[in-house]
């Protein structure tokens, strides 16, 4: 009889689903249970993680592991390599959530082009006749770079497409064909894109080959007065760069969900800056974003459980052979 030890408070849609589920037992944060996660681990076949740090500690701790589910698409906090080297297959939920993230990427590019924070502070303070309104701009027209042209890239791309936005794509693992058939412009030099974009928007995984790619040498790339975008991980952007890229007024702004440090510790340099619009890593957060994504984590478990995975679904796919 599988058990399934849900680490983090998830939509109740999942864990009904997981409870419906017949000949599964399962152990989740609102079941009363008062031990420590560590000792719960001990009968778990499938473990479910929204927040909780995967790394060798915990995996030791569950030697009947089969299958670690990640509510969302990110997978920075598990140790993938202990878990391949265990036959143990991550699993996350690429679909649920990226409408959520799309669509709160155009929220910040409309916030930073409509300065609706410093706007709306203004009005709060009595002044409605706001100083240099003239600032603001239009996303019609203006042209995007997109820097990754997975699930969440797509969207976003059909979403400036349809504001009226030149929309560009870099991303050499996808066929220049694919973009090209989807009515956006292939963009091979990425430098080249980034000097000619008025918006600059990530949608990259965390790897060895992305963090920290957003320096200073890549923001100087980028075209004077343009505008960064990032929904994707805090660990892509040097922080320090960025602030200095601001202050100068090489960039005009800039729209961040996510950032190196999670949670944030302490408010630095660059949440001083007014042009600056940040969420607290909340993109995928949306009512649908949350219900949906728990949905996919009962059922990854459960169809892996069963010998029958969503192979799309899995990180580690060596592990399958």
């Amino acid at each position: 009889m599988p058990h399934i030890v849900v680490a983090d408070p998830i939509h109740p849609d999942g864990i009904q689903r997981l409870l419906d589920a017949p000949g599964v037992t399962l152990d989740h944060p609102g079941d009363g249970v008062a031990t420590g996660l560590l000792d719960r681990l001990r009968e778990a076949e499938g473990l479910i993680v929204r927040g909780t740090v995967v790394d060798a500690a915990l995996v030791a701790q569950a030697p009947k592991l089969k299958v670690v589910v990640r509510h969302g698409v990110g997978y920075d906090l598990v140790d993938v390599p202990t878990l391949t080297a265990r036959g143990i297959a991550l699993m996350i939920t690429p679909e649920a959530n990226a409408a959520s993230v799309a669509e709160h990427a155009l929220m910040l590019m409309l916030s930073v082009a409509r300065r609706v924070l410093p706007v709306d502070a203004g009005v709060r303070r009595g002044e409605w006749r706001v100083k240099g309104q003239s600032a603001t701009f239009e996303l019609g027209g203006r042209r995007v770079l997109i820097l990754g042209f997975g699930r969440i890239g797509t969207r976003v791309a059909r979403l400036c497409a349809a504001f009226g936005m030149r929309v560009g794509v870099h991303d050499p693992f996808i066929p220049a064909g694919t973009i090209r058939g989807a009515g956006y412009e292939v963009v091979k030099d990425r430098d080249a894109g980034l000097a000619a974009a008025d918006i600059v928007t990530l949608h990259l995984p965390a790897s060895d080959a992305t963090r920290g790619m957003v320096d200073a040498a890549f923001l100087a790339a980028m075209k004077p007065g343009a505008v960064l975008i990032n929904t994707a991980r805090g660990t892509l952007v040097d922080e320090a760069a960025l602030d200095a890229a601001l202050r100068s007024g090489h960039l005009s702004g800039a729209g961040i969900d996510v950032l190196r440090v999670e949670p944030m510790r302490e408010a630095g340099p660059l949440l001083s800056h007014e042009n600056l619009v940040v969420t607290p890593h909340v993109a995928a957060s949306t009512a649908e974003g949350l219900q949906r994504m728990s949905w996919d984590s009962a059922g990854n478990a459960l169809a892996y459980l069963a010998g029958e995975p969503d192979i799309d679904a899995v990180v580690n796919r060596e592990v399958l052979r």
